[in-house]
């Protein structure tokens, strides 16, 4: 059973901070965004970006619809934008939405290497280019037993992993987050290990449903959300989503993630959404979904096995035991 025991929620403890969202953020936010639409409307895909010390969310052109989105109520955009975990900006849930501004977004590049045979560094428009945008709605099931459907925007993450051509040895990639020291909080102050790193197995990683992500609500991503760019992996807990994305590496072996070096009994390296397997300090058969309205969970409802998407990923796990293999 979930207790309430402190006023914050960490991965570290599960009880729920109000939501907070400051009149002023909004306001800075509506100017900031006026100004970069007039200023980069010459881009076919971006409409518009930030400045080179920050950046709001502007409007993404030519989206497609994903045929295979889920039709569940989409979570109010107020909600996923002010109850975040970012823990490089606060271990509160509100605290991202007010410290993340200062993330440092253009100009942002990511760097591709390791075991493939074209290893390269991809520039924000290049990689908004690369294929056409597609907005895919996927539920998001936080480790803290909450969760969320998001409209999320990208394309599928092989598109990027196919340009650089892995070679035989890789059977991993290990990803890894931007760490901008004195705008993000010290790894002792947050209590995790930074620069935030996270993987996945090869065959995971080239999953259609593997998400390199640029936005969500038809908008670039916001800095509390992991601007301005990151993977979405919807049948997994949601911290190995990693956010702010600088580094990819193909590599041989199962690369070292943050969460796992942290408290290996609690985060495994696949972290699978299971019902069936509940984190040493609470269950995880049931959910609470973040709703519209004034209360932070409108309903409790059951988890699913992957998160309801084991249609689709269930086979790349046939054989393995998925309670030693968490």
């Amino acid at each position: 059973m979930l207790t309430k025991t402190k006023p914050d929620l960490t991965y570290k403890d599960i009880t729920p901070k109000g939501i907070y969202m400051g009149r002023r953020n909004l306001l800075l936010g509506l100017l900031a965004t006026t100004g970069a639409v007039a200023a980069y409307k010459k881009f076919p895909n971006l409409v518009a970006a930030a400045g080179p010390a920050a950046s709001v969310p502007v409007p993404l052109n030519g989206v497609g619809k994903w045929p295979y989105s889920t039709t569940e109520t989409v979570t109010p955009i107020d909600k996923v934008t002010h109850y975040n975990n970012f823990y490089e900006f606060g271990t509160g849930k509100g605290d991202p939405a007010d410290l993340a501004r200062k993330l440092r977004t253009s100009p942002w590049s990511v760097s591709v290497e390791g075991e493939v045979a074209k290893p390269r560094s991809f520039t924000m428009d290049e990689i908004l280019k690369l294929a056409p945008l597609e907005e895919r709605i996927y539920r998001h099931r936080c480790v803290e037993a909450w969760s969320i459907v998001v409209p999320w925007i990208g394309y599928s993450f092989n598109v990027i992993a196919k340009l650089v051509e892995p070679t035989s040895k890789a059977k991993y990639v290990a990803f890894q987050s931007a760490y901008q020291p004195g705008v993000m909080l010290s790894s002792y102050q947050a209590g995790i290990d930074f620069p935030y790193v996270e993987g996945l197995r090869l065959d995971e990683a080239m999953h259609p449903l593997t998400l390199l992500c640029v936005g969500m609500y038809g908008e670039t991503l916001p800095n509390q959300d992991g601007a301005p760019l990151r993977m979405v992996i919807p049948w997994k807990y949601g911290f190995k989503s990693i956010k702010s994305l600088v580094k990819i590496r193909f590599v041989k072996d199962e690369p070292p993630t943050t969460w796992n070096i942290s408290a290996p009994s609690e985060y495994g390296f696949y972290s699978n959404v299971n019902p069936h397997v509940d984190h040493p300090r609470w269950s995880q058969a049931t959910e609470r979904r973040l709703g519209p309205g004034l209360g932070l969970f409108n309903t409790r409802i059951s988890t699913q096995i992957f998160n309801g998407y084991g249609d689709q990923v269930a086979s790349l796990y046939t054989g393995m035991d998925l309670r030693k293999n968490f």
